[in-house]
């Protein structure tokens, strides 16, 4: 793996980080995609200390912004063979707020950023590198509309639209599977895992809930999907604890996955 890159989004803390020290262990060269630059820092730390391969390097930027994720684009764009795509980056708003692209800022970080960084790397991936999505079985908790990704109008619930951009994961995910044959694409959920993620008592929750998972467990799913022979995983799908799993029947739809595609693909473009 020593002459292949993963490019790990959300690599500051949490899954993206561990995910990021055991690729980084195993040989690989890892550009970390992080927002704050001293968790980033920490980070890069922790990586390269446990690095067998090339240095890695760090790439900062703002998932709540279009303009930032371009520049980190650019950034990344300068590497050759790209083997591995993980976007990991999210975020729960705890209330109602809009990004300056005029977007609610969960679907924003969570899906469109995501979105938008996997379709301007497109031409730097290796013909089969893999695109890694970090959705959750938290997806269950919202419906995704194509139509209305902000949720506009109605009481704001943070942890509904947080599950509408889990769904929004899982049909991405899919749909690039079918769209670029020449990939790999999944998404998975990471089981719940203790962290600093999410709104005050979702945080509160993981100090104090027993049996949570580890940061290094968390981002088990997502180190086998990145590592294992292609011939032992199914293209499209989305995994929980390295098996196939069902998600919610609409989102297993082609139309309905389509659908999710085109209306990102026309929300990302200047």
């Amino acid at each position: 793996m020593e002459d292949l890159t993963a490019v790990v989004t959300g690599a500051s803390s949490g899954i993206g980080r561990a995910a990021a020290v055991e690729l980084a262990r195993r040989g690989w060269r890892v550009a970390l995609v992080g927002r704050d630059p001293a968790r980033l820092d920490a980070a890069f730390s922790a990586v390269r200390d446990a690095a067998t391969g090339p240095a890695p390097l760090t790439v900062r930027a703002d998932f709540t912004s279009f303009a930032s994720v371009r520049e980190a684009a650019a950034e990344l764009s300068k590497l050759d063979g790209i083997g591995v795509l993980a976007n990991n980056a999210g975020a729960v708003s705890r209330g109602r707020h809009t990004t300056a692209d005029g977007h609610e800022v969960t679907i924003q970080t969570n899906h469109l950023s995501p979105f938008l960084l996997s379709v301007l790397l497109r031409d730097r991936f290796r013909p089969g590198a893999r695109i890694i999505t970090t959705a959750s079985m938290a997806h269950s908790w919202g419906t995704l509309d194509p139509t209305d990704f902000d949720r506009a109008g109605g009481v704001y619930s943070a942890w509904l639209a947080y599950g509408a951009s889990k769904s929004a994961n899982i049909a991405f995910a899919a749909e690039a599977a079918r769209r670029w044959p020449d990939l790999l694409s999944f998404s998975f959920h990471p089981g719940v895992v203790k962290s600093n993620f999410g709104t005050p008592a979702a945080r509160l929750f993981y100090r104090i809930a027993p049996g949570l998972s580890t940061p290094e467990q968390g981002a088990d799913t997502l180190v086998y999907l990145a590592t294992a022979p292609a011939g032992e995983l199914v293209n499209g799908a989305y995994y929980d604890n390295r098996k196939v799993a069902m998600p919610k029947a609409y989102l297993t739809d082609p139309a309905f996955q389509a659908k999710v595609w085109e209306r990102s693909l026309e929300i990302t473009q200047p």
